[in-house]
């Protein structure tokens, strides 16, 4: 059993400040995808940032533990606060994640400090599976300023989830798309659209 963290806390600078997870890809918006997809695979879902809206049964909603951190802080409240020692984390703006492949992610952290996706691009840390025994470390990581979670990492063991494991779940190239711009929104949106004409 494992537990799923939907890091929702960023300030998405570079859309204006607009709340990643509410844009609407398809006929929903990205977190609404994202529940869907985890609803499915696992009773414990966290949605770590502020919301102040209902997001339905099953879902609980935490506050970011060290205020100010950005993701790593995220990734540590996620840790501290999952009921399981197994903890997937994924970022609110990732709106082509699948069943399939956060099982497979699943199985492949059941063991490891933490196995994080790789493609042509590099590493994904922030759709990742962690092990709750690292907490410790990321709040060492925390306390010496260390922001950057492949910083905080570097001491772990952490396995890779290379392109040759990810090829059977992204036929087309979209399954760790972020949306960070305003160019990847109008990607991400022809993308749903092709996906599903009828959204």
């Amino acid at each position: 059993m494992w537990t799923a963290a939907i890091l929702a806390g960023g300030q998405a600078r570079r859309l204006d400040g607009r709340d990643k997870s509410a844009l609407q890809v398809g006929a929903v918006s990205i977190l609404e995808r994202q529940l869907g997809v985890l609803r499915a695979l696992t009773p414990n879902i966290l949605v770590v940032g502020p919301r102040s809206s209902d997001l339905g049964p099953g879902v609980r909603v935490v506050l970011d533990r060290v205020p100010g951190a950005g993701a790593l802080g995220g990734l540590y409240t996620a840790l501290m606060d999952a009921p399981t020692e197994q903890v997937l984390i994924i970022a609110c703006d990732m709106p082509f994640v699948t069943a399939p492949f956060l099982t497979a992610l699943a199985r492949l952290g059941a063991d490891a400090d933490a196995v994080i996706p790789r493609d042509d691009r590099g590493r994904h840390p922030l759709c990742a599976s962690y092990q709750r025994r690292i907490a410790d470390h990321v709040k060492r990581q925390l306390d010496k300023g260390v922001l950057r979670i492949a910083d905080a990492l570097a001491d772990l063991e952490v396995h890779d989830m290379g392109p040759d494991d990810l090829a059977p779940f992204d036929p087309d190239g979209r399954l760790l798309t972020n949306v960070n711009t305003h160019d990847d929104y109008d990607r991400a949106q022809r993308a749903a659209a092709r996906q599903t004409p009828s959204a």
